[in-house]
């Protein structure tokens, strides 16, 4: 059977925090000048996207998953496992924290708790974000938390442009104002805001807090989880892996050039988040920008890259 990349259609999501970076930055038609989240490559029930060409055009891709499994190489009635987004903040995000697998099954009854990860497309100067807790152990975290000790609580990272952040569930964090991510995660929707800044939608309300899930799920103490950023030379491209962990590994591609890759992955997920150029499969050429996401589907054994692009590269 022809195999053909799987180019996917953003689904854009508003939220209280957005702006309008999708749109300046990507050319995506966003709702309002309060868009949060593009999801990407999704097949989340909250949000899948559809395919935007060739033989599988207009379908999302969640029925692609369930109809179409040898595409994904899949084995038994799981759903899709991954979602990747890219996150414009233009105000802080709420302090949140989410559950792993285990917790968010018995509790949540959904397949998957979420583990994430964040590569820093673009920060404003002295941008940072929360990634943990300074509370030693549960009973110092309760109080903290109960007193709204937060400044104490949270621990801040400054960050910029190019950093690569690793956040596996139960890891308390919040991304700051300024700061635009791509996020590959685990296909899951479930979070616990542990605080949100007082702050108050359109309506004059709150948004809830879920401090009670959070104490149960929140990793204590915080533990750094050390990443190591392996970096090699193919043909004309330098292939940086970011992360490669239990549930997906993500690496950047950076294309100079004309440049040959084998694929041994199931399937891959491409986000073109710099330049433009193309990409041949199977003798077809296609065209690529920024702001383009895409899917490789299972038995793609070899692609050549041309142009000069930067593409972050998913699989579970």
């Amino acid at each position: 059977m022809f195999k053909e990349p799987i180019f996917l259609e953003p689904v854009l999501q508003e939220r209280i925090w957005g702006g309008r970076k999708l749109r300046e930055e990507y050319g995506y038609d966003i709702p309002s000048a309060a868009t949060g989240e593009a999801w990407v490559i999704s097949a989340h029930p909250n949000g899948a996207g559809k395919v935007t060409g060739g033989a599988h055009a207009g379908k999302s891709l969640d029925r692609l998953w369930n109809d179409h499994g040898e595409l994904f190489n899949k084995e038994g009635d799981g759903e899709y496992p991954l979602l990747v987004k890219i996150l414009d903040a233009a105000k802080d995000l709420s302090v949140q924290v989410h559950p792993d697998d285990e917790y968010a099954q018995e509790i949540e009854d959904v397949p998957y708790g979420k583990t994430e990860c964040w590569y820093v497309l673009d920060a404003e100067a002295g941008s940072s974000l929360i990634l943990g807790h300074t509370a030693t152990d549960e009973e110092q975290f309760e109080k903290m938390v109960d007193t709204g000790a937060w400044e104490q609580l949270f621990r801040y990272v400054k960050v910029q442009k190019g950093d690569f952040v690793y956040v596996p569930s139960g890891t308390i964090h919040a991304i700051g104002r300024g700061i635009t991510i791509l996020e590959v995660q685990q296909s899951s929707d479930i979070t616990y805001r542990v605080y949100d800044y007082d702050r108050k939608d359109e309506n004059g309300n709150t948004r809830a807090l879920h401090l009670d899930k959070a104490k149960a799920v929140t990793n204590i103490p915080h533990e750094e989880v050390a990443v190591d950023f392996e970096t090699s030379q193919v043909d004309g491209m330098k292939i940086r892996q970011l992360v490669r962990e239990q549930y997906f590994t993500v690496e950047k591609w950076e294309v100079d050039g004309s440049a040959g890759h084998s694929i041994s992955a199931d399937f891959m997920q491409v986000n073109v988040i710099e330049g433009e150029g193309s990409i041949e499969v199977e003798d077809q050429e296609y065209e690529l920008k920024k702001g383009m996401n895409f899917i490789l589907p299972n038995g793609v054994e070899n692609i050549r890259l041309h142009g000069e692009m930067e593409l972050i590269v998913s699989h579970p």
